[in-house]
């Protein structure tokens, strides 16, 4: 009895954050996975667990076991999070009286600024992207090439780039309707460049009659379906490789690469956090990180004083 109460608590709070919460499907599956591991270092395995006798010292034990086994201090500290969700939901359902997990600190990480391409760098991949999508002759090579041009030019994340329909744009794809992170809305510009490309590539995709089935998806497979998150993930990932891009080649590296240029070419902290759809200025402001890094090249190779001279 107690094992089906237990089961029916996990699915229901998992239920609770995908429709009251909003969270996405990804993050739905990462916080099962947590509480799951959880569970097994219980000895559980959610056939005999008993939320109420879990102590904040079993809490420290399973951090210092994930600790062990090699897991980064960011992803302990993430599962953290999750379960100590989890147990806040079982208080509000007035399951648990105490929650252990409010008495056993995250662990310490180092400070890590995104990854990001420089711009010198990101202007020649530009062209060069862009002189495949004047030279491609099918829609598969036009279409991985604007997927890093239009990652850039917006930094959008994966998920919201994925989810775009055509309809989603304003007329003439002067602008692009979003709806991100619970399910917060916001407008992104779409300079003239990428409007001549979209264009160009909606053309194709008419010519060659790749949408037949009426899916209004931007991104489509060769066989008209809307693209997959892995699909992108390779996209990106070969065309940087292509391109000689070193270290990450994820499409959030680009979507950092589109904060940084903001913040160094001189744009307000407050608009990048609107471009982004981040919801806290907070999680905006570790992009000033990379443009005093930036600042600091600068000053090191212009001052009289610096390394550079």
């Amino acid at each position: 009895m107690f094992a089906a109460m237990t089961h029916n608590v996990v699915e229901s709070y998992l239920t609770y954050i995908e429709s009251a919460k909003r969270y996405s499907p990804n993050t739905v599956k990462s916080y099962r996975r947590d509480i799951d591991s959880l569970l097994a270092f219980l000895g559980t395995d959610g056939e005999r667990f008993e939320p109420a006798l879990v102590t904040a010292d079993d809490v420290r034990e399973w951090v210092m076991a994930l600790s062990e086994s090699g897991l980064k201090p960011s992803s302990i500290n993430r599962m953290l999070s999750a379960c100590g969700s989890f147990y806040r939901y079982m208080q509000r359902e007035g399951i648990v009286v105490q929650n252990p997990f409010r008495k056993v600190s995250s662990l310490k990480t180092p400070v890590l600024l995104p990854a990001f391409i420089p711009e010198n760098r990101m202007a020649a991949l530009v062209a060069e992207l862009s002189e495949e999508m004047d030279e491609a002759v099918d829609f598969r090579g036009m279409r991985d090439a604007l997927v890093v041009l239009f990652l850039y030019a917006t930094g959008l994340r994966l998920a919201e780039l994925i989810a775009i329909d055509r309809t989603d744009f304003e007329k003439d794809f002067r602008e692009l309707h979003v709806t991100g992170k619970g399910d917060r809305e916001r407008m992104v510009p779409v300079v003239p460049e990428l409007r001549r490309r979209l264009v160009a590539y909606t053309d194709v995709i008419k010519r060659d009659g790749i949408c037949k089935s009426g899916e209004k998806a931007l991104f489509l497979t060769e066989q008209g379906t809307r693209i997959s998150r892995t699909e992108v993930y390779r996209i990106v990932k070969r065309q940087l490789t292509l391109l000689g891009v070193q270290g990450k080649r994820s499409p959030h590296v680009l979507r950092h690469t589109f904060a940084t240029h903001m913040m160094n070419g001189g744009a307000d902290l407050r608009e990048i956090q609107e471009l982004l759809g981040h919801a806290s200025l907070n999680t905006t402001q570790v992009y000033t990180h990379n443009s005093i890094a930036k600042l600091k090249e600068v000053y090191d190779e212009a001052h009289p004083r610096g390394r550079g001279r």
